[in-house]
């Protein structure tokens, strides 16, 4: 299978950034071109907006909050690796592993631009969709990139992916997590960190059984 072409002005990732926990490298990966290759194409990502998520008993709207499971396993692996899931039965979200083996931390892919392999994108997302929305969402990111629940565990830095990462780190802004409910939903944490301005970063959402407080996008 084909690796992913080197697009100029990124460099590869430096595992030991990697190790730090997912709130110092979620704005970090903002600008940073996430590629898959398949039997069909690439399709290559700018990431424009993110979502950190820490481990046991330190984060309430993370999946590793309670502890290790079988389904949440790769969040407490080698980081550099996607820890995918499945939500609302029918959509899969794609996640990059933070922290050393045995913390659990993780940085959800929220949103992006499609910048290569536009073509391949529309195809699996339908031609009339605007290029802005391709990748505007985790669930509309995983199947514009192809991205399967099965390759949970997969390896960032080997064939089928490519991650680069942008020389200069990008101007952000932040807000409270979208769409969770509870605790992990609110301001005190504010790790959901977006590029401001951009079309492509998904609008909040607050979930239904948070009281209303106003986020800053």
């Amino acid at each position: 299978m084909a690796s992913a072409e080197v697009v100029p002005g990124t460099s590869i990732p430096d595992p030991d950034l990697f190790l730090r926990p997912a709130v110092e490298v979620a704005p970090l990966l903002l600008g940073a071109l996430l590629s898959r290759t398949s039997a069909e194409g690439t399709t290559t990502l700018r990431i424009t907006e993110v979502e950190a998520y820490l481990g046991v008993g330190a984060d309430p709207g993370s999946h590793s909050f309670r502890g290790q499971t079988r389904a949440n396993s790769v969040m407490f692996g080698e980081p550099l690796h996607l820890y995918t899931y499945f939500t609302y039965g029918m959509h899969t979200c794609a996640n990059i592993v933070c922290s050393p083996a045995g913390i659990a931390s993780g940085v959800l892919i929220r949103a992006g631009e499609i910048v290569d392999g536009l073509d391949l994108a529309r195809e699996r997302r339908g031609h009339a969709i605007p290029l802005r929305d391709l990748a505007r969402g985790p669930a509309r990111l995983t199947r514009a990139l192809g991205i399967p629940l099965s390759d949970g565990g997969a390896s960032l830095l080997a064939s089928p992916y490519g991650l680069r990462m942008p020389d200069h780190p990008s101007r952000f802004e932040t807000s409270a997590r979208t769409g969770l409910g509870g605790l992990g939903g609110t301001p005190a944490y504010p790790w959901r960190f977006f590029i401001p301005s951009d079309l492509t970063v998904s609008p909040y959402k607050r979930h239904p059984k948070l009281a209303p407080f106003t986020p800053t996008a």
